[in-house]
């Protein structure tokens, strides 16, 4: 299988990669813009793999998209290239309409006209993947689950441009018949995850002995799902999944945010003990605008049709991910050395 991976070089698209690469030995070409959260030691597993390629491009770059799918002949495209931080989206909302709406629509209008040129037998196995977030449905109370069918609602500049990317792929199987299939995730963490999300941040926090913020007072509950376990199920899903459908991916994780980082302290403090309990250093700070409240996912159609199952409890996945960063501070220190997990997203408030 040859694979088209945007935004290869991310936390979810680089775990992607790997996989594809080393437990699949698929022909992978990397395509990424190398924006702040795209880093390429975060690829060191497969550098020098002959079944891995890398190529820095913006998807945006409509020119540049066409020739490197005209040049590698993909077999699916599993599209990950998205600004994805709703912190940056709030007070920098253009670069998510640009990467997110125009960069997906620009891959769109690519993949559809290589895909109408090929053959008969290529053409239906082509498979175009589009990943995005539970986000898209806005905010629950404390009961139910997102479903497939669940109406769209976004909160945030983030949310509301893969929203909008959500609907361009479906509408380009439903216009032009491009095998598209869209799939939502629930909260990722694991291993090389940009600092500024909330678990690397609290994680290296904590190793630092630096304060730990939680935005509100922490009663936020989001379903956490390890990134190894979504990547099986995009894989699941490009290769068995049903042309122009939509597939939620989530861990069965809920937690308060609150209980994630002292879930947190307790591992670190087990791992690299300090004079008084990491938890005292947690800090409650004002709340993010538009926080939504509650996500939990039902990925019971993906769990029934294709027979995934996440296989890390958050228990055992959250002590492995902070072995994992106590481990590797060469894969961390130097975007900790530009980022130091200051508070972004702020906006004033009106004056009465």
């Amino acid at each position: 299988m040859r694979v088209l991976v945007t935004g290869g070089a991310g936390f979810i698209g680089s775990a992607l990669v790997r996989h594809l690469v080393l437990d699949k030995a698929y022909d992978v070409l990397n395509m990424d813009a190398l924006t702040y959260a795209g880093y390429l030691p975060s690829l060191r597993p497969v550098e020098g793999n002959p079944d891995y390629r890398f190529l820095q491009a913006d998807i945006c770059d409509a020119a540049r998209v066409t020739q490197a799918i005209g040049e590698f002949q993909p077999d699916w495209i599993m599209h990950l290239a998205a600004e994805t931080h709703v912190d940056r989206s709030i007070t920098g909302a253009a670069d998510f309409i640009r990467t997110n709406v125009i960069g997906t629509f620009t891959l769109l209008e690519a993949a559809a006209d290589y895909w109408s040129k090929l053959d008969r037998d290529r053409a239906e196995s082509f498979r175009f993947l589009h990943v995005s977030t539970d986000e898209v449905y806005g905010s629950l109370g404390t009961e139910g689950t997102f479903r497939e069918d669940t109406a769209y609602d976004p909160s945030s500049p983030y949310s509301a441009s893969k929203a909008a990317a959500d609907h361009l792929a479906k509408a380009w199987h439903r216009t032009y018949g491009l095998p598209v299939i869209v799939s939502n995730c629930s909260n990722n963490y694991g291993p090389y995850q940009f600092p500024e999300k909330l678990i690397p941040l609290i994680i290296l926090n904590a190793l630092e002995g630096e304060p730990l913020p939680v935005y509100g007072k922490g009663e936020n509950v989001r379903d956490w799902l390890h990134v190894e376990d979504h990547v099986r199920a995009l894989h699941l899903i490009v290769e068995k999944g049903r042309i122009g459908e939509t597939y939620n991916v989530g861990g069965g994780n809920e937690r308060r945010n609150l209980d994630v980082v002292r879930s947190i302290c307790e591992a670190v403090d087990a791992i690299l003990p300090a004079d008084r309990p990491r938890e005292e250093l947690i800090e409650f700070v004002p709340d993010r605008p538009g926080h939504d409240a509650r996500y939990a996912m039902d990925a019971s159609k993906l769990q029934d049709e294709l027979g995934w199952r996440p296989t890390e409890h958050f228990a055992t996945g959250i002590r492995k991910t902070v072995k994992w960063y106590f481990d590797n501070e060469w894969w961390w220190r130097p975007l900790r050395e530009r980022y130091r997990g200051q508070r972004l997203g702020l906006v004033p408030t009106a004056k009465s």
